[in-house]
């Protein structure tokens, strides 16, 4: 693994090649997008695909990518010119494989420059506008920032694990549960007194109110895959990744294991990543 940075006015873009660039096989690089993740959380799958050339790399103000541009939000668009900006400079066009936020950044970037990408493979993008439920979901994710507001991180996370586990719509029912008690998800229940936290706070709202373009999407020379795990079936993230696939009029690809099916066990939240490398060869081809 090689780490570069790819320095820009408003940040300096901090990514990892894991191979050889130009590709030994002549394949388009794989480029891996996460949100709110560091690169360090494609290190597993990127393990399991050794005949690849992988690149990974901390998104703007998180982790090693410091940014210059005076904002902490999240912003898709903003996103994918970072992410524009690096295919051509590790001389694009490359595959994508986006999970979570980073799905909807890479949805944000074939819309843009659709000549960067050969295919992207969006596994679960959380797209609240896209589900009809989606004024109840934006109420949901209010729950949990005020939830993180009122006593820290551990009150937050399990609120957000509370609605992001939440089987079908938000209904009144959803709303009507107790606050859920950190200590059942293994969150700690001391304030620390931090606020700042990506997932928790409004910095990643502008990814779950980002509303694609699909009309941008349906006329992309890219081949646009939207993943999800089998696992995931009736919460919130499968449902909103298969709205998008039924909007772009195409069928949800099947991943092995949940939300983070790609992880190894370093984070407490382990999938089945062997198997998800499999399964993403298999689409890539």
């Amino acid at each position: 693994m090689e780490t570069l940075t790819l320095a820009t006015p408003e940040v300096d873009l901090v990514y990892d090649v894991h191979g050889p660039l130009p590709t030994a096989d002549g394949r388009p690089p794989l480029l891996m997008i996460g949100q709110p993740m560091e690169a360090g959380g494609f290190y597993t799958l990127v393990s399991h695909l050794p005949d690849r050339t992988v690149i990974t790399y901390d998104p703007r103000g998180l982790g090693r990518s410091t940014r210059k541009d005076g904002r902490d939000d999240c912003d898709p668009v903003v996103q994918a010119e970072d992410l524009h900006r690096l295919v051509e400079h590790v001389g694009g066009p490359v595959e994508v494989f986006g999970s979570s936020g980073g799905a909807v950044a890479g949805l944000a970037l074939v819309a843009a420059h659709p000549a960067d990408v050969v295919t992207l493979v969006a596994h679960e993008p959380p797209l609240s506008p896209m589900l009809p439920d989606a004024e109840a979901a934006d109420r949901a994710r209010a729950g949990f920032f005020e939830a993180y507001q009122a006593k820290g991180f551990g009150a937050g996370m399990a609120a957000f694990i509370a609605m992001t586990s939440w089987q079908g719509e938000f209904t009144d029912a959803y709303f009507a549960q107790p606050t859920p008690d950190p200590a059942m998800f293994g969150m700690p229940t001391e304030d620390d007194g931090n606020r700042d936290d990506v997932l928790l706070s409004q910095r990643s709202w502008a990814v779950s109110s980002y509303r694609p373009d699909i009309e941008a999407l349906k006329a992309a020379s890219t081949r646009v895959l939207i993943a999800v795990g089998e696992e995931s079936a009736g919460t919130y993230t499968a449902r909103t990744a298969e709205a998008t696939a039924e909007a772009l009029g195409v069928p949800p690809v099947v991943f092995p294991s949940h939300h983070g099916g790609f992880l190894g066990g370093e984070f407490g939240y382990a999938g089945k990543p062997e198997e998800f490398a499999v399964r993403l060869q298999e689409v890539l081809a």
